[in-house]
């Protein structure tokens, strides 16, 4: 049984009965191949102090969350997109976001496997 934690069921049942499961899957690869992407970018605005670049990379990521059904990651953006905090704060933030990531990935790829 999958941990309802990191992933939203309504949302991604809904998804199932509107679309093939093969869909869902494509979904999630394109998730994982995006946010690796938007990681990349929110450390690199944590590397380059670059404030608007974090903001922007942070929101990008959080409307791909939410998409996706990974409410946990979709909150943590939520409460970080807008912060101000100095880069080490940053770089921690940026470390849990990485890992509930991973965890919600995980967890989707279990409902997955279990459909």
């Amino acid at each position: 049984m999958v941990t309802t934690r990191h992933i939203d069921l309504l949302l991604i049942n809904g998804y199932l009965e509107a679309l093939d499961l093969a869909v869902i899957e494509q979904m999630l690869d394109l998730y994982i191949q995006q946010s690796a992407l938007y990681l990349t970018a929110i450390n690199n605005a944590v590397v380059n102090a670059d404030q608007k670049a974090w903001q922007e990379q942070c929101h990008k990521m959080k409307g791909a969350a939410a998409s996706a059904g990974l409410t946990q990651v979709h909150q943590k953006l939520i409460l970080i997109e807008k912060s101000a905090e100095d880069s080490e704060k940053k770089a921690q933030h940026l470390q849990a976001l990485s890992l509930l990531n991973q965890q919600a990935i995980t967890a989707f790829q279990q409902w997955l496997s279990e459909q």
